[in-house]
């Protein structure tokens, strides 16, 4: 699949922007230098008439994303939450790619519904409406259950979006290999694992079984979360191209204007949505990774209520713990502890001279804290820091790269509420409460209980492990002299003592 095909996929794009006029316009928006935009459009015209036509109602650059597939929207659904990069006037035009798509008609809506429910409609269901909201991947409706008169939100696959989505996954993979080929100093950024890593997410969001499983997890886990609200599933109207949840009423956080109408605090909004997701990524390990305005509600008490539950992020203990250390350590300006966490992590090889990986960092850090609030970009930190680490041999890892880009998002988000928010003011109180609680006393309490129970399980198997040592030392036989024997044996007589005395001083300590 991942064929020389592929780059008439690549020819097409360059084309659709070029014939929409979007080609000038981006380039213009992003600020490339005179020389690119100028090669750019020299390239793209003779290929004008390949590009695709989209729809005339919308401006050039939503024609063109839209026109070209949901792995484009998807990218413009990332670029609407920055206004800082794309300007202020493109990032509003962006942000129709986030809930108010063209859906799809309610007739293939229904036959979808009563395929793979099996279910009749009118049996089911009454007041089901028009689609409430359309997406790149899947619309939304409103329905009433007959059975219990609950209002709910029916979501339903775009008909043939698993074929279309993959398909743009294939060429995305073409490009990281030619880029690859093209460019040795890009590997350590792994463009191939990266685009790998973002395919498992995507088949994980067109399989909405599996993010009704996602959305109850996540419901757990914010069950007693002040002022944060995910709608509960509806496990028995669910399938593989259905999900069906509560209905939840709320205003959508991209309509400022009606935000602020409704006597929203839209400081402590803004607040709200940042340290909630800190809060789920270093507590739980398990946070929302698609959080833009789209995705987002505001209910009438200022509580925050997320949805769509598609692209969802998981990061294990340890590296939380990481996480939240060198997050700390930028808040507090210790950049000293910050190069120590890299080394003792393994991020960065212990043959670099760790002094001078702090100063480098001390140069990300430092402007930061000079600049007024609304000034403090996330996304400038973090491509500061991703040069400084490349610097410094340090690779890619993937299972950070949706952290980083959800924390962009977030900005974004929180940002388009409060324009002088302090991203460290804000995320200090969580970060720090993690680490108090994760790395102090009480943690170390922890992690030897946790230790203690893990060995007690092999309590059992003491007079295996006792005999087996035995069995060993008696069976080795070292050339001549016998005497070299005595160590050996007297040697595998005393480690199985210990196993055996470890095993079971461990097993009363954990039953006691």
């Amino acid at each position: 699949m991942r064929g020389p095909h592929n780059i008439f996929r690549l020819i097409r794009t360059g084309a659709t922007f070029e014939r929409s006029g979007a080609m000038a316009l981006a380039l213009s928006t992003l600020e490339a230098p005179v020389s690119i935009r100028m090669s750019a459009r020299i390239l793209a015209w003779p290929f004008k008439i390949f590009g695709l036509k989209g729809d005339k109602q919308y401006s050039p650059v939503l024609r063109a994303l839209i026109a070209l597939g949901p792995a484009y929207i998807k990218f413009g659904q990332l670029l609407s939450t920055r206004p800082d990069v794309v300007g202020e006037k493109l990032a509003k035009e962006l942000s129709i790619l986030q809930d108010a798509l063209p859906p799809f008609s309610q007739k293939q809506a229904i036959i979808a519904i009563e395929s793979d429910l099996g279910i009749k409609i009118d049996d089911v269901f009454t007041d089901f409406t028009a689609p409430a909201a359309a997406a790149s991947l899947a619309q939304v409706h409103k329905a009433k259950v007959s059975s219990t008169g609950e209002v709910v939100a029916v979501k339903v696959l775009r008909p043939g979006i698993e074929k279309a989505f993959l398909r743009d996954i294939d060429a995305f993979y073409f490009i990281a290999r030619f880029i690859e080929i093209l460019s040795p100093a890009s590997r350590r950024l792994k463009p191939v694992e990266v685009i790998r890593y973002f395919e498992g997410i995507v088949r994980s969001e067109i399989d909405l079984r599996m993010e009704s499983a996602a959305a109850a997890e996540f419901f757990s886990n914010t069950a007693h979360d002040k002022d944060f609200q995910v709608p509960q599933v509806v496990w028995n109207l669910c399938s593989k191209r259905i999900m069906t949840t509560e209905w939840v009423e709320g205003i959508s956080l991209g309509d400022v204007k009606s935000l602020k109408s409704h006597g929203i605090n839209l400081t402590e909004l803004a607040r709200l949505i940042i340290q909630s997701f800190l809060r789920h990524a270093l507590r739980d390990g398990f946070f929302h990774a698609d959080m833009h305005q789209g995705n987002l509600r505001c209910g009438k008490s200022g509580n925050l209520i997320v949805m769509d539950f598609g692209i969802m992020g998981r990061i294990d203990l340890y590296t939380r713990r990481v996480y939240a250390e060198i997050l700390n350590g930028f808040i507090s300006k210790n950049y000293k502890r910050v190069a120590e966490v890299h080394f003792e992590a393994g991020y960065v090889d212990y043959e670099e001279d760790i002094n001078e990986f702090a100063q480098a960092l001390r140069s990300v850090g430092e402007p930061i804290f000079g600049m007024e609030a609304n000034q403090i970009s996330m996304a400038k930190l973090l491509a500061h820091l991703f040069e400084v680490t490349e610097r410094f041999g340090m690779q890619v890892r993937t299972e950070l790269l949706l952290l980083q880009r959800t924390m962009v998002v977030v900005e974004g988000v929180a940002r388009s509420l409060d324009p002088n928010l302090n991203m460290w003011e804000v995320a200090h109180p969580e970060v720090e409460l993690y680490i108090r609680e994760s790395l102090g006393p009480k943690a170390l309490l922890n992690d030897i209980a946790q230790s203690v129970k893990a060995v007690s399980k092999f309590g059992s198997h003491a007079p295996y492990l006792i005999e087996k040592s035995l069995r060993r030392a008696l069976d080795f036989r070292p050339p001549k002299p016998y005497k070299r024997r005595l160590p050996a044996l007297v040697g595998g007589i005393l480690l199985g003592l210990i196993l055996g005395s470890m095993a079971v001083l461990l097993t009363l300590l954990w039953f006691s």
